[in-house]
């Protein structure tokens, strides 16, 4: 009997090498790699997303890249639907009687944790846990006050929500808020009890997760090189580019690099500020990721970079295993 087909999961943190391992694993099993980083997915923006590049794309098939507008916003639960079908289409296909290879790579936990567990059926789905006025409102204070407010008060109601959303994600934040005041009322929970319950995992694959592990300080390092490096090739210019176009609805605006960019642009900081805020950031962003990936199952650690030649030999082996 056929056993279910094989999904490789490449998960790290930022900077730790990620799209290489892909790639060279897609070029040794004839695989397609499939985005799990929320920001590659907007289109126009490039140089703070460190995304393949276009070469890198045409020798390998790329799924999920450059396939939202900018002024648009994309959840978790939608991201884990179109995912899902990504990874049904490319198993579907055979070449010479054997099946291609998914491979899911990238940072952003949250989507991650969609794709392979599912999500509960949270306020979205439950009317009587909507409320609009209280939305607004949330939206309201985050504007006045900045959204690590809205991410004091999640951290006070719901811990747990506050340690799995990022403190610049406003809609998550006032989604989850929203949950957890309506859980005051009695027999409602936590949005952290109702993660726990009403999950849709993933059906018919094997899952293998490859985690990259490199040491701390060098990874720092080789952080605040690639952030340096993005200032460096245009990072300001494309944002100003972007920022014309879009204004500053445009939600990847306010992520790593291009909020710096702005905060530059809008005479806050000088450049040499920027890049070091920039560096600062990603190096802390870097620190949450370990932690969220350190609470994945079954992870098999990688103790170093995804570009060394041992490390993808190694998860090469692995996966050779599970073929």
């Amino acid at each position: 009997m056929d056993r279910e087909p094989l999904v490789v999961v490449v998960l790290g943190p930022t900077a730790s090498g990620k799209t290489a391992l892909a790639l060279a694993i897609a070029r040794r099993f004839q695989g397609e790699i499939v985005n799990c980083d929320s920001v590659a997915m907007y289109r126009e923006f490039e140089i703070g997303t460190a995304k393949p590049s276009v070469a890198e794309r045409a020798e390998v098939p790329h799924h999920l890249f450059d396939c939202v507008d900018p002024l648009s916003d994309v959840t978790a639960g939608e991201y884990a639907r179109q995912s899902r079908q990504i990874l049904r289409e490319i198993v579907l296909r055979e070449s010479e009687q054997r099946r291609h290879l998914p491979i899911v790579s990238g940072g952003t936990g949250l989507y991650l944790r969609a794709l392979v567990e599912g999500l509960f059926s949270g306020p979205q789905r439950s009317g009587d846990l909507r409320n609009e006025d209280l939305r607004d409102k949330l939206r309201l204070r985050a504007e006045k006050r900045g959204t690590d407010h809205l991410h004091r008060i999640l951290r006070r109601l719901d811990s747990s929500a506050a340690d799995r959303i990022h403190a610049h994600d406003a809609p998550k934040m006032i989604r989850a808020i929203e949950v957890c005041l309506a859980s005051r009322r009695p027999s409602r929970r936590t949005m952290t009890e109702l993660w726990r319950q009403g999950r849709d995992p993933l059906c018919g694959f094997r899952i293998l997760r490859l985690g990259l592990n490199p040491e701390r300080q060098v990874l720092y390092a080789r952080i605040n090189q690639r952030a340096a490096k993005m200032f460096g090739e245009g990072l300001i210019a494309e944002t100003e580019k972007l920022l014309a176009k879009y204004g500053d609805e445009a939600r990847p605006l306010a992520s790593l690099g291009y909020k710096q960019a702005m905060q530059f642009l809008r005479g806050e900081v000088d450049r040499e500020s920027a890049i070091a805020a920039a560096q600062q950031a990603h190096r802390n962003y870097a620190k949450r990721q370990i932690t969220w990936f350190r609470r994945e199952p079954d992870v098999h650690w990688l103790a170093g970079f995804g570009d060394d030649p041992a490390i993808q030999a190694d998860a090469i082996a692995r996966i050779e295993q599970e073929i």
